[in-house]
């Protein structure tokens, strides 16, 4: 299992803080929004005398409602088509476990979420990659650089639209592409859309569920966590057409007997919450991600590709290793008694070397704190001696 880059500086970011530091944490995507206040009041409402086990699914009247909140975002599912899991995590390992046997590969265009590689070191299979590059602002490597990796042994491609850890949105036209590719050498598509809502530059992005002649191969993935800014309830979903599929991870799910009883009361009541609740936090973000980008690229020797959706940016920076930089940053750095706790680039690539130079930036904090973290930042690398 690999280290996860996200959170294995934790404990010198905890020694930082011992040590009287405020520590800007830019390293994971745990927004500062507030969960909203109907999603709580649900579960200090709820009356109830015994907190029961739920079915393996999730509760029906949640999967119900879900049918109407896709309905909404252009998504045609029935109710029996989607399994609650604890956390989006949970629905892309019980995929793993059910679509693939020990030594199969899985294509993955790197840099990726760095839980993937945990995902498939659980499930005894290979990550191969394909490398998407800064100069284009990571977008999806060419199609035929895909096809080029796939062996015998191949059986799904992962994606997550729009990405973690870069922010960028594939096209319609990517999508489709995909599709194409999938349903050609009889694939799995797995698609992350944790981030569906915070698009930036456009409409909401093209669903893998959209994607015409391939419902037996797509397999999508969603979570409460980001959208309503409620990371620690732990509800996700695994969505397909695939009946058998859907019965073979339903296996998996009574295993572990139920998801989480007071979160799905929580994330069946978000989807009251008034049409206008992701302009207000997709225009929050949005600025944030404005001043972020405009501050890293005013810095000498620093690139930053503009991200078009979720709420990271990946950024290459003037040093020699990322992972001793941001160590450095938390172990032997202050600035105005503060530091900046950010994710290392190589730990979201599974070809070495790539990333040394790169970190992703979580921009999930407040403008006051950005440009103080920015403000840390900067001069850190004006000191930093690993140039």
């Amino acid at each position: 299992m690999p280290n996860s880059p996200i959170r294995k500086l934790v404990p010198y970011a905890e020694s930082a803080v011992q040590r009287g530091l405020k520590v800007y944490y830019l390293n994971i995507g745990q927004p500062d929004i507030e969960t909203p206040q109907l999603m709580l009041d649900a579960v200090r409402n709820s009356d109830f005398k015994i907190l029961e086990y739920g079915h393996s699914a999730g509760n029906e009247t949640y999967r119900k409602k879900l049918v109407k909140y896709y309905k909404s975002v252009g998504i045609d599912i029935e109710y029996n088509q989607i399994l609650i899991t604890t956390g989006g995590s949970e629905a892309l390992l019980f995929g793993f476990m059910a679509c693939f046997d020990p030594g199969d590969e899985v294509i993955i265009p790197e840099p990726f979420y760095a839980n993937y590689h945990g995902f498939a070191a659980e499930a005894g299979v290979e990550v191969v990659t394909v490398t998407s590059d800064i100069s284009t602002s990571f977008a999806l490597p060419p199609i035929e650089e895909l096809e080029k990796k796939i062996t015998p042994r191949t059986r799904a491609i992962v994606i997550c639209n729009p990405n973690n850890p870069t922010g960028y949105v594939y096209s319609k036209q990517e999508m489709e592409q995909l599709g194409e590719m999938v349903l050609k050498h009889d694939l799995y598509l797995f698609c992350d859309e944790a981030y569906r809502e915070f698009n930036y530059e456009g409409e909401i992005p093209t669903s893998s569920l959209s994607l015409i002649g391939v419902d037996n191969n797509v397999i999508m993935v969603d979570t409460i966590s980001k959208r309503y800014s409620a990371c620690g309830g732990r509800i996700g979903a695994f969505v397909t057409r695939n009946k058998e599929l859907i019965d073979t991870v339903m296996k998996f799910a009574q295993a572990r007997l139920c998801p989480p009883g007071f979160a799905q009361m929580a994330g069946e009541a978000a989807l009251d919450l008034p049409s206008d609740y992701f302009d207000i936090t997709k225009a929050e973000y949005r600025s944030r991600r404005d001043l972020i980008v405009s501050r890293l690229n005013a810095m000498e020797g620093v690139n930053c590709p503009m991200p078009s959706g979720a709420f990271y940016c990946f950024a290459e920076l003037p040093i020699d290793d990322a992972n001793k930089f941001c160590q450095w940053l938390l172990e032997s750095f202050s600035y105005k008694n503060s530091t900046v706790m950010l994710a290392p680039g190589p730990g979201f690539y599974a070809t070495p070397g790539h990333g040394k130079k790169e970190v992703r930036f979580a921009y999930v904090l407040n403008k006051t704190d950005i440009n103080a973290a920015m403000d840390c930042l900067e001069e850190a690398l004006k000191i930093y001696s690993g140039k």
